[in-house]
């Protein structure tokens, strides 16, 4: 091709972007080559390149890269950053994708930017157009994109999903798969898998609103035409579609697990035709068994009583398939297991936190498992092959709600009188009872990571509390679904903070570390025996993954609720991490709130590499 040729080629795709509301710069990036499923499944083990949420399918987090490591990571200086730009200054909580020398990071208010990964210049962005009337529970944030082929994907807040084309920007498809105004949204980034059994990859998100009163729904899309394959819903009773039509049933389609009232058109309580469930975190994919492993939100409304027969007991209405963990078959979108982490939650300990696909040896067999932190204060290790309790137990200080999970039923053990109880004829509110965790988790959606090097996980959590009482609530399109209210306080002087090496076989804390403010960052592990986060006072920083020894840290000007990524380029290894404060501790957090208040918004994304003088003497 000649050099006219090719600069006719890339003006032309300039263009057409800027015609589409993309803005482009040359960058001299032109026709990259195409990402295949093969590259997404090895993406744990290329460090070239970062091509999917929670950096490999099993979502460990976790790089095999040694240049920077605990012995020479105090030397880490700033290469470049970039900001996001304009007003839209807050609620940075993306991870980063990395492909052929291009960095592809998501903004608030549903933006999309290509960044030269040497240089921090900006190849285009697309900024989505937002209807009014959008509701989204807990900011304006946006996880992630993925990437296969020449597409690069990601979520809107209007219930959207957008394809691009990811050397130019150029839209490829929109699609709408809910209603906005009912309070659907979109802010977990999508994931591909390979259905093992048909062959066919296919792109996978979820839906985010349980606390506008929604039906959690996942998805498959062909990720060539953004055509819906299957939609599989997470209360169950209702049904999916399967190749635009009605296929199963979630469950039973009686619904036992929710109460009946014959007063109703659908013969079940109203909570069931709005009962949440919605899977808004991104999805593990486990090849070998060919299951797509998701979380499933709270039920709606947060009000336990209005999930429960009047005078009746919460234990005996589950509300599945809510506050758990699913396994679901690529192929058809059927539910092939679930276990439930919170039966009838009361608290919204919504079990959206990534499962982490990991192994262990027990008694001399391979045990396939998953992990979760849960928002309710317990790490689980559960069977990936059939969805059975392994092992559970505190990753948190002071849990309230429940003494420990029995291992033999699967269920947690419940403390009498935590259930906030139900509002007294002629109140307005029922009695206001202390509970810990408090809604926003020991851990909230921030990923944990494991390390294949010590075997721990690194768990973002918070030391909190929270004053909880009910409230009549009755569904009303569009508003807030939760007949609770509550207010989160202090639970130590010292930290709220608390990042947390844990053994999963044994349950044991092998260090900690605290901080100050809030932890709501993801945390990134790597074979050079490293641990990073970010805080809420804008630190990235570096920890020895043995010891917990805090051994870097770099301001970068805003709180972190971001994920940083490691990557390899041109001989170097870079770090990367968006920086910009928001997300629902400053809208949600009570007293939480008034302890961030001094953060300074932002938006910007931020390269570290080793100095050259560094690299010379390594």
């Amino acid at each position: 091709m000649s050099i006219r040729t090719r600069k006719h080629l890339l003006l032309r795709g300039i263009s057409l972007a800027l015609a589409l509301g993309t803005t482009a710069v040359l960058a001299g990036q032109l026709q990259a080559k195409e990402v295949t499923w093969d590259d997404i499944a090895n993406d744990a083990r290329s460090p070239e390149n970062v091509l999917g949420y929670g950096i490999g399918p099993k979502a460990q987090r976790y790089s095999p890269m040694t240049t920077i490591n605990r012995d020479n990571v105090e030397r880490l200086v700033p290469a470049w950053s970039f900001s996001f730009g304009d007003e839209k200054q807050r609620g940075q909580e993306s991870q980063a994708l990395v492909h052929d020398g291009v960095i592809y990071v998501t903004g608030s208010y549903s933006r999309l930017f290509a960044l030269d990964a040497r240089t921090g210049e900006r190849l285009w962005e697309y900024s989505h157009r937002l209807p009014e009337g959008i509701r989204p529970c807990c900011d304006v944030v946006n996880r992630g994109a993925a990437i296969f082929g020449d597409k690069v994907f990601f979520g809107t807040l209007d219930a959207g999903i957008v394809a691009l084309n990811k050397d130019t920007g150029k839209v490829v498809w929109r699609e709408k798969f809910a209603d906005h105004e009912a309070g659907y949204t979109m802010t977990g980034a999508p994931v591909l898998v390979k259905d093992q059994k048909t062959g066919k990859v296919l792109l996978i998100h979820g839906s985010s609103g349980d606390e506008f009163g929604v039906v959690g729904k996942l998805f498959a899309r062909d990720p060539d035409t953004g055509e819906e394959i299957w939609m599989r819903p997470f209360v169950e009773g209702h049904f999916g579609r399967l190749n635009g039509e009605k296929s199963t049933p979630t469950g039973d389609p009686r619904a036992p697990s929710w109460p009946d009232d014959p007063n109703t058109e659908t013969g079940k309580v109203e909570a069931w035709s709005h009962g949440g469930g919605a899977p808004w975190q991104s999805a593990s994919f486990d090849s070998e068994t060919n299951t797509i492993i998701i979380g499933a939100g709270n039920p709606a409304p947060w009000n336990t009583w209005k999930r429960t027969s009047p005078g009746g007991d919460p234990a005996d209405y589950d509300n599945l398939y809510t506050s758990g963990q699913v396994g679901v078959d690529p192929t058809t979108g059927e539910v092939k297991w679930f276990y439930q982490h919170t039966p009838n939650d009361a608290w919204d300990f919504s079990g959206n936190n990534e499962l982490v696909l990991f192994e262990y040896d027990e008694d001399g067999d391979t045990v396939k498992a998953t992990a979760h932190a849960d928002r309710n204060g317990f790490f689980y290790v559960v069977n990936r092959e059939n969805g059975k309790l392994k092992n559970a137990f505190p990753f948190v200080d002071n849990i309230t709600w429940a003494t420990h999970i029995d291992l033999e039923s699967g269920r947690p053990v419940e403390v009498e009188g935590q259930r906030p109880p139900a509002v007294a004829e002629g109140e307005t509110r029922g009695k206001s009872i202390e509970v810990s965790p408090p809604f926003l988790g020991g851990k909230n959606w921030n990923p944990m990571a494991y390390s294949q090097d010590t075997g721990l996980f690194y768990v973002p959590a918070n030391h909190w509390k929270e004053d909880y009482w009910t409230e009549e609530v009755t569904y009303k399109k569009g508003a807030a679904y939760l007949g609770q209210g509550f207010r989160i306080k202090r639970m130590y002087d010292d930290h709220v903070g608390i990042l947390r090496a844990m053994n999963p076989i044994t349950g044991d804390i092998e260090w900690e570390h605290k901080e100050r403010m809030p932890l709501w960052a993801g945390v990134l592990t790597t074979k050079g025996g490293l641990v990073f986060t970010g805080t809420g006072d804008g630190y990235l920083k570096a920890f020895d993954a043995e010891t917990g020894e805090e051994l870097w840290k770099f301001q970068t000007g805003s709180g972190i609720i971001s994920s940083p990524i490691t990557w390899e380029m041109d001989g170097e290894q870079y770090i990367g991490v968006a920086s910009g404060y928001g997300g629902a501790v400053p809208l949600w957090g009570g007293d939480m709130a008034e302890l961030t208040k001094p953060i300074s918004q932002g938006g910007s994304f931020w390269v570290f590499k080793m100095p050259s003088w560094a690299q010379a003497s390594r």
